[in-house]
């Protein structure tokens, strides 16, 4: 699998900002492969600094952290296999038309490629996900973070976030967590459902951007 999104950022951004493009920057990749052991082993270290206090945010850190301190890498690797891997249709769909519509290669899809045009983004020669997959979207926002940190930027966030990412990062986090035999990747789940919780949240208290 291979990211769809080729992207560019540029290094200017606030301590805030920083920390939000590191979560869409993990979750991108933990979204586009399988961990590697250190990987594995800097969640834990993430864990121990970000977990351990009050709140949705914290608490899914400690326990992303716990699991991935607890599992051997294969089984990491062979849950993600399980998951995401088919030559049909995977036990989780990491596309947002899916969840949107119920099918693949709809009207949302294109529509975000209209808006990755505007942006300047396209995909990959020779990627056969395409841009609606949860890695790419992330990509896209931890670009749109680091490039856009004024209120210009901000909107450009927002806008994109709100079409392409809102209408259904709770149903891929619910999907993960109901399925059978999954231990990481529920809570991989769950920091997405927290992180995005949160970015959304942020997002409703600013003006909503002109169409």
């Amino acid at each position: 699998m291979s990211a769809p999104i080729s992207i560019q950022s540029q290094p200017t951004w606030s301590e805030e900002d920083r920390a939000r493009a590191d979560h869409y920057a993990l979750l991108a990749r933990l979204f586009h492969a399988a961990p590697d052991a250190a990987l594995l082993d800097a969640l834990v270290q993430a864990g121990r600094s970000l977990g351990g206090t009050e709140g949705a945010l914290p608490q899914a850190w400690a326990a992303l952290a716990a699991v991935a301190s607890s599992l051997p890498l294969q089984d990491v690797r062979a849950e993600f296999d399980a998951l995401f891997v088919s030559v049909s249709k995977p036990v989780v769909m990491t596309n947002g038309s899916w969840y949107i519509t119920g099918f693949l290669q709809e009207e949302p899809l294109a529509d975000l490629r209209e808006d990755l045009a505007e942006l300047g983004l396209g995909r990959r020669q020779g990627v056969t996900e395409t841009e609606d997959h949860i890695a790419a979207l992330a990509e896209v926002m931890r670009h749109l973070v680091l490039t856009g940190p004024d209120g210009a930027g901000l909107a450009r966030q927002q806008r994109f976030f709100g079409r392409h990412i809102a209408p259904w990062y709770a149903d891929l986090a619910a999907a993960l967590a109901k399925a059978p035999g999954v231990d990481f990747y529920a809570r991989v789940g769950a920091l997405l459902l927290a992180f995005m919780d949160i970015e959304r949240e942020a997002f409703d208290m600013l003006e909503a951007p002109a169409e």
